[in-house]
């Protein structure tokens, strides 16, 4: 049964990963983002009935406005996929740019509340379940160096998605954390800042994940049965078994 799946940070990485493997299945999707060009592009390609908002999910007004004016025939949201987030600066706490902070805060935490607060009343009004599906990482598990506030916006996350699977535990939503460790997107190039070299030294000597390869858990979680949920699911690289521990070539 073909469903109607909202997906922010549509644009990039997992989350386009994400919008190809559920385009070929054939659903109805929402796709978001900051980037209007890529939006449109992600329209072009796929033959599917698919409606593109462009807005910054830090934009607590507007992530409102933009779900309060879905046309009629999307307000019926069956599964949300929290995927926006970013990692920028790797620097020790006394180094830190606040700014950096606040970019990481703002998306991975408040942006995710933002967009969760706006959809939820309408899955509980519907009262036929629905399921929401956060990206969080593997640095909601455990801490790294110089991973500071990176890992606690993704330690929120993971709680939240604990919080939310209890909350709304009375009306059948489903809520699934997915923790990717080292995915090789443009993660990276972000949270260095431009820096290409700095960025591809991460992935150097091992096999990371790819998008397409969280997509499919995504996808895979997505589709268990009314019944079963998937609360919490945590995807390695084979190289990697720990934030700090990867072996390389």
């Amino acid at each position: 049964m073909n469903k109607t799946i909202l997906i922010t940070g549509a644009t990039a990485g997992i989350g386009e990963a994400t919008v190809e493997v559920f385009a070929q299945q054939g659903h109805r999707l929402i796709i978001t983002g900051r980037r209007q060009e890529r939006l449109d592009a992600l329209v072009a390609k796929y033959d599917n009935d698919m409606l593109a908002l462009c807005f910054d999910i830090r934009d607590q007004a507007e992530v409102q406005r933009q779900v309060d004016n879905l046309p009629p025939e999307w307000k019926d949201i069956d599964i949300l996929v929290n995927n926006a987030g970013l990692a920028v600066g790797f620097n020790p706490i006394q180094e830190g740019f606040i700014d950096d902070w606040e970019r990481m805060i703002d998306t991975n935490v408040k942006g995710l509340l933002y967009i969760t607060r706006a959809i939820t009343p309408h899955m509980v009004e519907r009262g036929k379940g629905g399921h929401i599906i956060n990206v969080a990482s593997i640095a909601g598990k455990e801490v790294y160096p110089n991973g500071n506030v990176y890992c606690a916006s993704k330690h929120a996350a993971d709680a939240l998605s604990k919080a939310m699977r209890m909350d709304l535990l009375p009306h059948k939503i489903k809520v699934t954390n997915v923790a990717p460790g080292l995915v090789e997107t443009e993660f990276s190039v972000v949270r260095f800042k431009g820096d290409q070299d700095r960025a591809d030294n991460v992935y150097k000597g091992m096999q990371p994940l790819t998008g397409k390869d969280i997509a499919d858990v995504i996808a895979y979680v997505a589709s268990t049965p009314p019944h079963v949920t998937i609360n919490d699911i945590v995807v390695m690289p084979t190289a990697q078994a720990a934030s700090t521990q990867v072996f390389r070539e």
